[in-house]
């Protein structure tokens, strides 16, 4: 498995647009193969953050996401938003177990 942690930085008076872009990457995403989880979120203590979270089966699911239509629309939608920063970490074989 492979886990995505991450944040995109923007321009605080554009975040209601870049929710409203993210729902249909959320949607066409989670229809892949090999996608187990995937999230795009709005931080409520950071204005202007938008949190990022993907879980991924491998790297050909990866791969193929980044190919995707809903992921090269919402790209070319970035520079609109005022986007400051962006930071995105891949942690590769992580184990999981329940907490709860």
């Amino acid at each position: 498995m492979i886990l995505i942690a991450g944040t995109i930085s923007l321009d605080p008076d554009k975040v209601d647009e870049a929710l409203a872009a993210i729902v249909p990457l959320m949607e066409g995403t989670h229809a892949e193969d090999g996608c187990i989880d995937y999230v795009l979120s709005a931080d409520p203590l950071t204005p202007g953050c938008i949190r990022i979270f993907e879980k991924w089966e491998g790297d050909e699911a990866m791969a193929a996401h980044m190919k995707a239509p809903h992921m090269a629309a919402f790209q070319g939608k970035l520079g609109s938003l005022g986007v400051t920063g962006l930071s995105v970490d891949r942690f590769d074989g992580a184990t999981a177990s329940k907490v709860f």
